[in-house]
């Protein structure tokens, strides 16, 4: 098991059955782009390997930031803000929707832009979950944290 508080996993593109091979081919293409940006060569996954649950309580281990790639309708009616805590686990998944609009149609400056502040700001959801499940995680020190790193 990883002794990192903030994991990555990433979900699509989704297309639908019918989709043409052309539309394949792009969505394969916007995959292959957005999985460069975590796991590729000096990515987010890399600069998150610091954050270890330790620094930060006992309560949290895992805080899975889960990307969805141009998610269509029927998973975005399904999509909670942010999951519940998974008590036996000491997790959490908190969706990031990845789309043509947030990252794909915009300059390589604003992409960074918005990985580093959607997942500052996917944090601020945690607050509440920290509070009602009463647990022992240190999520300030956790925020400032990520932000030194993503600043690297």
């Amino acid at each position: 098991m990883s002794s990192n508080i903030i994991g990555c996993f990433i979900s699509g593109p989704a297309l639908y059955h019918n989709s043409s091979e052309k539309e394949k081919e792009i969505s394969t293409q916007k995959g292959e782009l957005f999985r460069e940006y975590i796991w590729g060569e000096n990515a987010l996954n890399k600069k998150l390997e610091s954050l270890k649950h330790s620094k930060y309580g006992k309560d949290l281990i895992l805080v899975l930031f889960q990307f969805m790639l141009n998610p269509i309708q029927e998973e975005l009616d399904y999509l909670k803000e942010i999951e519940r805590f998974r008590s036996k686990e000491k997790s959490i998944g908190i969706p990031v929707i990845i789309n043509n609009d947030n990252f794909y149609n915009q300059p390589e400056k604003e992409r960074q832009e918005f990985i580093k502040r959607t997942l500052i700001s996917k944090l601020d959801l945690l607050d509440s979950v920290v509070k009602r499940n009463k647990l022992d995680t240190k999520l300030s020190l956790l925020k400032t944290d990520l932000r030194e790193v993503l600043d690297t």
